[in-house]
């Protein structure tokens, strides 16, 4: 069975971009947040195998819904994406319990990676 996964981002093209390599690579996309308060709801709702989250978001940041996210389910595996340079932020998150981290602009191989190894 494909593993469900719930994209959060708040820029539609990077979640249709993430869309995109996911489904092409047999994992099943069961929802799309755009902000962290968003990815929360959903991921209580969906209850996916992973979550791929955007670190700047609006209304709720990637870290603040990481580690909301965790409190709800401690183990929950979530991908953080970042832009370059964001390295303080990228450390945060694995701090807050990210499996890992992706850099935009995404490369198909390194998103598959990351999620391969953290789902396994």
């Amino acid at each position: 069975m494909a593993n469900k996964i719930l994209i959060v981002d708040d820029a539609a093209f990077m979640r249709m971009m993430i869309k995109d390599i996911l489904t092409k690579n047999g994992f099943d996309v069961v929802g799309e947040a755009a902000d962290g308060s968003q990815a929360v709801d959903k991921y209580k709702e969906l209850k996916p195998d992973l979550v791929t989250m955007d670190i700047t978001m609006p209304e709720k940041d990637g870290i603040a819904a990481l580690k909301e996210i965790k409190t709800i389910d401690a183990g929950a595996k979530i991908i953080m994406c970042s832009a370059m340079g964001q390295q303080a932020m990228v450390i945060d998150a694995i701090q807050a319990g990210a499996k890992d981290f992706i850099v935009k602009p995404f490369q198909a191989d390194r998103v598959i990676e990351a999620i391969q190894k953290a789902l396994s």
